[in-house]
């Protein structure tokens, strides 16, 4: 995954000479620096640039929105086990409750008590039964953001940097283009090479 190497104008440079000069790789990591330092700002960028990238920045606000949604169902499907275990038991103590105090009392609201509590006693039981597909379900939940979420975000971290690098790039091209005197063979071959 480290070995991922991004496209940005100054490679176009490395097909003509094989190795940089330190002055080319300080100034590659200055524009790079720079397009950071804009993003991490919230400074505002080009709105052309901006513009360009909308499709791919309306992508990731929705692989955002997954991640999102899928940490928090995997909480509501906790916190629903729980409340589900804990209304089961408190479901079946007053069914044990009824049934008892329906056995001590002979009359016909003796019998409806112990008919109540057995019916709850059931109920709490069903209600257990419940446990096992939600385990199941947030057992599937944890792998998705475990596996597809987490392989996702690594690249759309590489992704970024990727992007970054290439701001960082037209940043660089734009400082040249409006220094550029298309008169002037060495300035075009310089702007042609990449710095």
């Amino acid at each position: 995954m480290s070995g991922h190497k991004c496209s940005y104008p100054w490679d176009l440079h490395d097909r003509y000479a094989q190795d940089k000069s330190v002055v080319n790789k300080m100034q590659q990591k200055y524009w790079e620096t720079k397009q950071a330092f804009i993003k991490a700002t919230g400074k505002k960028e080009d709105e052309h640039v901006v513009a360009s990238d909308a499709d791919l920045d309306a992508k990731l606000e929705l692989f955002h929105s997954i991640q999102r949604t899928c940490l928090d169902l995997s909480k509501a499907i906790v916190l629903y086990q729980k409340r589900i275990c804990f209304l089961s038991q408190e479901e079946n103590e007053l069914g044990k409750f009824l049934r008892s105090q329906g056995f001590q009392d002979k009359t016909r609201a003796g019998k409806m008590m112990q008919a109540t509590g057995k019916a709850l006693c059931f109920s709490s039981q069903q209600r257990l039964a419940l446990r096992n597909p939600l385990c199941r379900f947030h057992q599937e939940v944890e792998t998705f953001r475990h596996r597809a979420i987490s392989d996702t975000w690594l690249t759309v971290n590489r992704m970024e940097q990727c992007r970054t690098e290439y701001r960082g790039a037209l940043l660089w091209m734009k400082d040249v283009s409006q220094e550029l005197d298309p008169d002037l063979y060495k300035q075009m071959e310089k702007f042609r090479k990449g710095m």
